[in-house]
């Protein structure tokens, strides 16, 4: 693990404004930096960056947090993949904490084969390149396919020589161990007589480098150039330590910026598919490398989006083999289209035989929703059977069984009712049975069915006013829970008649010991829990330096903290985006009323909490039938009008 030394040092020295600069042109806008947001295609700037506070925010999605919550966001970087970027950024040795024997091997271990793994990359590549084999053979295949040398550059694209040995010896000789050549599959050993014999695994082939999420070289798919039938057209790394077939999409690492800015993503069965659409323009693609689409691969997209749209070749066969994928998105919860292909052509050829706006406009135009998809594709055979009609209904409905929402789920039942004529009521039956079978065979399973015809509410959701003023007490605090103010306080005083009276009071005080005294005096904690964390941090603070420090939120371990504070800190400043000031608009600074956003906050949280309390009193009379205590009841209805009657004096 990575020492806490390290992540201080990394958070110390990075400036999120340097950080985000290398992704995002900011131009300055008073104190802070302004640009647009790059997680939307947008013509006015959304996306705000704060020197000062060291945070950032994009108004457009609602994303916001430090620099490494950036590279989290924008790179799809881990959390110590971000610190270790950061520390290269910045020159920071990175310091690993103790670790056991065993876990120290098996780090090195991977770190080894990783290191294999991408000299075999730039060793192929500066084959394909840079050798006269290599470019006579390799290099002029990819040409034959049409691709240009900025894309075989891009996607790392090579050639390993037809030789037996010829990359093996060559990382031999740089000092790589033969031990992680083998395990990582690059290399061949056999066993027998005098001496072990050692084959490049990829003799003769092209290679497609496979990435994962953030850069690194998993493992290689290999294409053979030669008509021997004996040979498999393509053959991949074996799995191993750092690569699973299974787990990886080619071309996530290509793809993952331009996914998540559209928020969808093309879902293609090649290598050569990816590559073309790249050279067209479209960048949001990835494949499943020739392999059944796997539920981990259908994670690793519904970590950019939520939408997916797959790529059929004009191939009936193929199509009806490859859609039980489908069903493993609709699991996921995921939206899914589909667009398939004229026969005889698939996503690369079809790339390449139209042009870039074509290809777009077709993939616009022919997507459909997985139901239409599925009649089109099955009603041929059945439309004068109906045996094998009902089948189809039947398959449709076990798909829209899958969807996790119950919303979801009626709206697909209602447009599948509406494509095949059928009744509503015998498909939500049968989606009924088919939820029961699923629950009842899972003996793990706690989930209740679900309702299948949501009733209509016509009342609008009911306001969480406790969550909000507590949320405007935290913003207090994280805001200006530092300074020192005038305070004026009405209290309870009588006349020499016996007259009660609100008497006025001046002192002065920190914003924060006000807040607190206060909510200790009456015992009131926090309902939502995220704010009760961040409370006790604040208070934590308050208790040991006697001062906020909003840094040590910023910068909390737990991103729920992090994202709440970074959003409450950069909402201040939303209002430098609108320049409002240019248009004469002049918006009063909340400095100069702080001491009655405090005691407006303090007093309506105790008169929310007091009218609650006789809420639940008088609710325990009515279904417990006890009698009730008049005089407890009129002791809280008498501050509650207290509360309001200090309410409207406060100025």
């Amino acid at each position: 693990m990575i020492s806490k030394q390290t992540i201080d040092r990394v958070f110390e020295t990075a400036r999120v404004e340097e950080v985000i600069g290398e992704f995002v042109q900011l131009k300055k806008s008073g104190s802070n930096f302004k640009g647009l947001s790059p997680f939307t295609d947008e013509k006015t700037p959304s996306f705000m960056v704060s020197p000062v506070k060291q945070i950032w925010k994009d108004f457009s999605t609602g994303k916001g947090g430090n620099a490494i919550s950036f590279l989290m966001e924008h790179e799809h970087f881990s959390y110590p993949e971000a610190i270790k970027w950061l520390a290269k950024k910045y020159n920071i040795e990175i310091e690993e904490t103790e670790q056991t024997d065993e876990q120290k091997q098996q780090v090195n271990e991977r770190e080894s084969m990783f290191l294999v793994s991408k000299y075999a990359k730039d060793y192929f590549h500066d084959v394909l390149m840079n050798t006269q084999q290599g470019r006579a053979i390799g290099l002029s295949y990819f040409k034959e396919r049409g691709f240009r040398e900025d894309i075989i550059s891009k996607f790392d694209l090579g050639y390993c020589k037809d030789e037996w040995d010829n990359f093996t010896n060559a990382a031999l000789k740089k000092g790589y161990d033969l031990k992680y050549l083998k395990a990582t599959g690059l290399t061949i050993v056999k066993e027998g007589g005098a001496e072990e014999k050692k084959f490049d695994r990829f003799k003769g082939r092209v290679m497609f480098p496979i990435h994962s999420m953030s850069g690194r070289i998993l493992g290689f798919g290999g294409r053979i150039l030669t008509n021997d039938k004996k040979a498999a057209k393509y053959l991949n790394s074996p799995e191993s330590d750092i690569y699973h077939k299974s787990k990886i999409l080619y071309g996530i690492y290509q793809a993952k910026k331009e996914i998540a800015k559209e928020d969808n993503c093309y879902l293609v069965e090649g290598y050569t598919d990816v590559i073309s659409f790249h050279q067209s323009g479209i960048e949001n693609v990835v494949a499943s490398s020739g392999t059944a689409l796997t539920s981990d691969q259908i994670r690793l997209i519904h970590r950019l989006t939520n939408n997916i749209t797959v790529l059929f070749d004009g191939d009936a066969a193929g199509i009806r083999a490859s859609i039980r994928g489908i069903d493993l998105i609709l699991e996921q919860g995921m939206n899914v289209k589909v667009v398939t292909f004229p026969e005889g052509e698939d996503p690369d050829s079809f790339a390449k035989s139209h042009s870039d706006a074509e290809l777009k406009t077709y993939l616009q135009e022919k997507g459909q929703d997985f139901i239409e998809f599925k009649v089109s594709l099955l009603m041929e055979d059945a439309q004068n059977d109906p045996v094998k009609k009902a089948g189809l209904i039947r398959d449709i409905v076990t798909s829209i069984s899958k969807i996790p929402d119950a919303i979801q789920r009626e709206v697909y039942v209602q447009e599948c009712a509406r494509i095949m004529d059928i009744s509503e009521r015998v498909l939500f039956s049968e989606l009924a049975q088919l939820l029961k079978k699923e629950d009842s065979s899972s003996s793990n399973s706690n989930i209740k069915q679900p309702v299948l015809h949501p009733v209509k509410q016509e009342n609008k959701p009911k306001i969480d006013s406790l969550f909000l003023l507590e949320k405007e007490i935290i913003r207090i605090l994280l805001l200006y829970g530092n300074k020192e103010i005038e305070f004026i306080n009405w209290v309870d005083a009588v006349d020499k008649n016996g007259r009660h009276f609100l008497e006025k009071e001046e002192y002065s005080n920190t914003i924060s010991n006000e807040i607190y005294l206060n909510l200790q005096e009456d015992e009131i904690e926090f309902t939502n829990e995220l704010f009760k964390v961040v409370y006790f941090e604040l208070i934590h603070q308050l208790n040991q330096e006697e001062k906020i420090s909003i840094d040590q939120l910023v910068t909390h371990e737990n991103p729920e903290v992090s994202q709440l504070v970074t959003n409450i800190l950069m909402d201040e400043e939303k209002y430098a985006l609108s320049d409002w000031s240019r248009k004469e608009i002049f918006v009063t600074k909340t400095s100069k009323i702080l001491p009655k956003l405090v005691t407006d906050a303090l007093l309506n949280i105790r008169r929310l909490l007091i009218e609650k309390k006789i809420n639940r009193i008088l609710q325990e009379i009515k279904t417990q039938q006890i009698q009730p205590d008049l005089e407890e009841i009129s002791g809280y209805t008498d501050l509650k009008k207290l509360l309001f009657e200090k309410l409207n004096r406060v100025v």
